[in-house]
């Protein structure tokens, strides 16, 4: 069985409204939506899914990634992994506009992570979803990421101290 050829998958933030606007054309009202130093703090609720209460996203526009984390409704539950993926970030003010690159990391906590959505990309690549020069950035800054988290014990606290970022991740 062949996989599926997503469409392009591009979000819209207004930091003013704090709005997320999701490509298929859906909206939703965050939580926080904070500009930072080194990105775009965000966190969504989840009231449709009923074992998890909000996600949590970082944009981190120097390395070309967002990390997402879903916070579990119970805090007995077992905390899923961190997904990093590869994204361009473009900003316009108060607009930030992520284009996934449909390529990403699973990082469970400090234990090696994993390369998620590989057969979506290869599908959008041969599909022509994704041009040449968005492939090849997905996998650079896929690759660059796994080596520096390698780097760093699989850690991605230290990791992103290691960027100048010494806010907590996942933020509880």
């Amino acid at each position: 069985m062949g996989a599926v050829i997503t469409p392009r998958l591009v979000d819209v933030v207004d930091t003013v409204n704090a709005v997320r606007s999701f490509s298929p054309g859906a909206s939703r009202a965050l939580s926080e939506c904070r500009v930072e130093h080194w990105g775009l703090r965000l966190e969504c609720p989840t009231p449709e899914d009923p074992s998890v209460d909000a996600e949590i996203t970082w944009l981190l526009p120097d390395v070309g990634v967002r990390l997402t984390h879903q916070r579990p409704r119970s805090r007995h539950a077992r905390s899923g992994p961190t997904v990093i993926t590869a994204v361009r970030v473009e900003v316009d003010g108060r607009t930030w506009r992520t284009t996934d690159l449909l390529l990403g990391l699973a990082v469970p906590g400090r234990t090696t992570p994993r390369i998620v959505c590989a057969e979506e990309f290869a599908a959008a690549v041969a599909g022509r979803v994704l041009g040449p020069e968005d492939a090849d950035q997905a996998l650079r800054t896929v690759h660059r990421t796994l080596e520096d988290l390698s780097l760093h014990r699989h850690d991605i606290g230290s990791w992103l101290v290691h960027r100048g970022i010494y806010d907590t991740w996942p933020a509880v």
